[in-house]
């Protein structure tokens, strides 16, 4: 099976997420694969997942240089929402903008090496907190555009992180918080403030995320195809963009544009 790897697809069923990687115009379902060895083999070769050009090294996890100083998706405004200037005509592409940024977000609050706020379109969620590898998730607020949600978000960095400790994420899991009890504390301290964004308390409940894992390596050890063309191990689990593979982690988000062969026993 060999093809362009894409970041991994997910869903939840009863609380456990199912995992598919696209290679190529194969979607490969990997929860079966678990426990079995693995081999994931790089050709050397490097595509743009916006254009398909043939590249040497990539940008944002699959971006060519051009695409990377020209996509929207690409802008500082993606990791600093706070920053969004769609609102002053500026937009690398108004038309993404639209339907990117102009929609209604959601501010969150998960669990993933501790508790974090963060940011997602709602139709991300729970997508979002898959990817980042939370076990626990509470959307908090309801915001009109995607610039309300970064203001709200920098106000709460003041009690909250708003990055993971992805060392500390794939180690193991993480100790319960009460999502309720935070989220109606916030509530009752910030709810004036938010009202300029626009902002609806949700009276969701937290939703507990089972990762598909047999066991945690004692050390994590990341590995690249950079590196390391040739992958292979057991495959002892998956948390949010991560494989293990024997005692190593994968991302697969970074490699993004790889032309990988998959195979399996």
């Amino acid at each position: 099976m060999k093809g362009t790897v894409l970041k991994m697809r997910s869903e939840i069923k009863r609380s456990k997420v199912i995992y598919s990687l696209p290679l190529g115009e194969l979607n490969i379902e990997l929860n079966p694969l678990i426990g079995k060895e693995i081999k994931l083999e790089h050709s050397g070769n490097i595509f743009c997942i916006e254009t398909g050009k043939s590249i040497t090294k990539t940008y944002n996890s699959g971006y060519s240089y051009e695409a990377f100083i020209s996509k929207a998706s690409c802008d500082t405004c993606i990791v600093q929402p706070e920053k969004c200037h769609y609102h002053l005509g500026s937009c690398r592409e108004p038309k993404w903008g639209e339907n990117h940024c102009m929609r209604p977000h959601i501010v969150y609050l998960s669990v993933t090496s501790g508790v974090k706020v963060g940011i997602t379109r709602k139709t991300q969620v729970p997508t979002r907190w898959i990817d980042q590898g939370a076990v626990l998730a509470r959307s908090i607020y309801e915001v009109p555009n995607r610039l309300a949600a970064g203001l709200v978000e920098t106000d709460l960095k003041n009690e909250f992180a708003d990055k993971t400790n992805w060392r500390k994420m794939l180690s193991g899991q993480p100790d319960g918080q009460d999502l309720e009890k935070i989220a109606k504390e916030i509530d009752k301290n910030y709810s004036e403030n938010f009202k300029q964004y626009q902002a609806v308390f949700l009276e969701d409940k937290a939703s507990e995320i089972k990762f598909p894992i047999e066991n945690y390596p004692e050390k994590i050890k990341s590995l690249n195809f950079d590196k390391q063309a040739c992958i292979e191990g057991v495959l002892h689990g998956i948390k949010g963009q991560y494989l293990y593979i024997g005692e190593h982690v994968l991302n697969i988000r970074r490699h993004q544009g790889y032309e990988v062969t998959l195979s399996h026993s």
